[in-house]
């Protein structure tokens, strides 16, 4: 398989142009929880229950689209999650860590100009190398001794 073609089934793009960070903790949950919903949320359906259900829960507005201030608010909502957000044009940089020890990750990728939020479904893959250090979050090509 090919590099390009690696990253591209390592991420999954959404759909929703406005509210996407609801849409990715959504999808990525259903990702880790092996949810039969996962293959449907990809694809855009059956998204709109559990979207309110999150906003609702966790009192989130997202009329400022998701900043670090809501990122903060799903964390301490999603407590039995990690969120852990990369920065879109520098990936092996963490925009977003979350407080939780949870061994649930929900990594997402985020382009910063434009706001939008998509989800890693193989972190390796996507950040095109070998190995992934899980206490720093972060890629790398060579072993260390």
């Amino acid at each position: 398989m090919g590099l390009f073609s690696a990253i591209k089934k390592s991420v999954v793009t959404m759909k929703a142009a406005f509210l996407c960070l609801a849409h990715a903790l959504i999808i990525a949950m259903a990702r880790v929880n092996g949810d039969p919903k996962y293959a449907s949320y990809i694809d855009g359906y059956g998204l709109k229950k559990p979207f309110e259900e999150i906003l609702k829960a966790s009192g989130v507005d997202l009329s400022n689209c998701g900043v670090f201030e809501e990122l903060r608010q799903f964390q301490e909502y999603l407590s039995d999650y990690k969120i852990i957000v990369f920065d879109g044009l520098y990936p092996n940089m963490v925009m977003f860590s979350g407080n939780s020890i949870s061994a649930k990750k929900l990594h997402l990728l985020c382009d910063r100009d434009s706001g939008h939020y998509n989800v890693i479904i193989n972190l390796r893959d996507a950040m095109a190398k070998k190995y992934i250090c899980n206490g720093r979050h972060t890629p790398y090509n060579f072993t260390q001794v």
